[in-house]
């Protein structure tokens, strides 16, 4: 295995892993920013405020977003399945 095809599936990985977790964590910085802008036009200094709209936003979209993020894993884990013998040797 040389070290481009090590670099190459590195980057591969973690392009993925970008991918996958890019739309629930922008989801989560927007509601923690809207959150954050209510708080500080009510001046609610509640710390636990920002934790129950931020999870029911990332679960609302797991729901939207899971089975594209899925096929995207699968897509990746298949690619490496299916090339398992240029990796091995």
């Amino acid at each position: 295995m040389s070290g481009e095809l090590v670099i190459t599936l590195a980057e591969r990985g973690i392009l993925t892993v970008l991918m996958v977790a890019g739309p629930l964590l922008i989801l989560a910085l927007g509601v923690g920013l809207l959150v954050s802008i209510f708080q500080a036009t009510t001046q609610i200094q509640e710390q636990t405020l920002a934790f129950i709209p931020k999870i029911v936003a990332v679960l609302m979209g797991l729901v939207f977003f899971g089975p594209w993020m899925l096929t995207r894993v699968i897509e990746f884990t298949a690619s490496i399945l299916q090339n398992l013998n240029q990796y091995v040797g």
